[in-house]
């Protein structure tokens, strides 16, 4: 017997028809993968939590030519659902499925690169799909933004238990805003990437039903009132303007469930008269935040400015950190932790200290 046939014999003996992976068999257990095992594997390394899956989808809008972006997430149970809302250039329709495809990309000339690294292989949403429940375009079309669903399980795809705390602000060496702690939750994300792009796209990120109500008090339609008096369908419009004109509580869940935010008829009726407020977007909360007390904010104490020796930047700092946090993955696994909090990085006399605060469960 070959040894492509010993092969086949023991794929079959596992119960998986594995040829569909393996592209040669290389003998003494070492084999050569399809191309698309290696990227169906490299897309479940590449988003790691749903942090990760929540960043990709405000780059992808970001390269989109949003300025606007609104997230709604919710979470029942262990599934979360996650909605993003943008006015970007939209998605042709005989693309919606396709963008999910390893290598699809619209940026064949362009690449971009922040601080999570290079952004335009046409990976992102093949990723997020791999590692999610389902994935996909609730509408778009070139010229209306874009409306894409993710739902999520957290016992395959992890998060922070905290996702309702926002980080702490400071300012770094050059006095910059910049955050200085906090979990690195869903709401960081948001505000890692809005800081990321020194303000040029605006980022909302509540509920499905603040989101809706947001969108009805900051999205403004593109279609004058003489035009729209003739719109028949609420699909001919653009997935932030059929909820800004819709005009009774009807309208308004109609147009919030064609883009897909979910809420009851009750809710719509909330929104429509004021009850569920707008929400402030990021940058206004982390940049603009007032103490309750009504007293000054104090000033954050940076304590790498007093290092006399060896000093780290805050981006160093925060790069470090979430290697480290990937790197914990070790120990998580074997005993059943998990991180609470991202790991802070402390420089003292002659040492740095990494500190990873934890919960055993229990």
């Amino acid at each position: 017997m070959s040894d492509a046939e010993q092969l086949a014999d023991f794929l079959a003996s596992m119960g998986q028809d594995r040829s569909l992976k393996v592209e040669e068999n290389l003998g003494e257990g070492y084999v050569r993968l399809r191309v698309s095992e290696a990227e169906r594997r490299q897309a479940q390394h590449d988003i790691r939590c749903i942090e990760d899956a929540v960043i990709e989808l405000l780059r992808n809008a970001r390269d989109a030519g949003a300025h606007q972006i609104y997230l709604a997430s919710s979470r029942e149970g262990s599934i979360r659902k996650t909605v993003v809302l943008d006015d970007g250039s939209g998605i042709p329709k005989d693309m919606h499925e396709r963008i999910f495809d390893a290598r699809v990309t619209s940026k064949l000339d362009s690449m971009h690169m922040d601080r999570w690294g290079v952004h335009g292989r046409g990976m992102a949403l093949f990723s997020i799909r791999e590692n999610a429940l389902s994935a996909r375009v609730v509408d778009s079309a070139p010229g209306m933004g874009s409306s894409i669903a993710v739902v999520t399980d957290t016992t395959n795809l992890t998060e922070r238990k905290d996702q309702s705390t926002w980080p702490t602000m400071g300012e770094d060496e050059e006095g910059l805003q910049s955050i200085v702690r906090g979990p690195h939750n869903i709401i960081r994300c948001c505000c890692e990437f809005v800081l990321e792009g020194h303000g040029r796209v605006r980022v909302w990120v509540g509920s499905a039903a603040e989101i809706a109500a947001t969108i009805r008090r900051t999205a403004h339609a593109r279609k004058n009132s003489s035009e729209l008096l003739f719109v028949d369908d609420v699909h001919e419009l653009g997935v932030l303007e059929r909820l800004v004109v819709a005009a009774d509580a009807g309208e308004l869940l109609e147009a919030a469930q064609s883009v897909g935010l979910e809420m009851s008829e009750r809710t719509a009726h909330r929104i429509m008269s004021g009850q569920i407020r707008p929400l402030r977007s990021v940058s206004s909360v982390i940049l603009h935040r007032r103490e309750p007390s009504g007293e000054p904010k104090q000033k954050e104490v940076d304590l790498k400015r007093d290092q006399r020796k060896l000093r780290l930047s805050n981006d160093d700092s925060a790069a470090f950190s979430r290697l480290m946090e990937r790197d914990f993955d070790y120990l998580a696994e074997r005993y059943y932790l998990s991180l609470t909090d991202e790991p802070t990085v402390k420089v003292s006399q002659g040492k740095v200290v990494v500190t990873f605060h934890i919960d055993q469960g229990d």
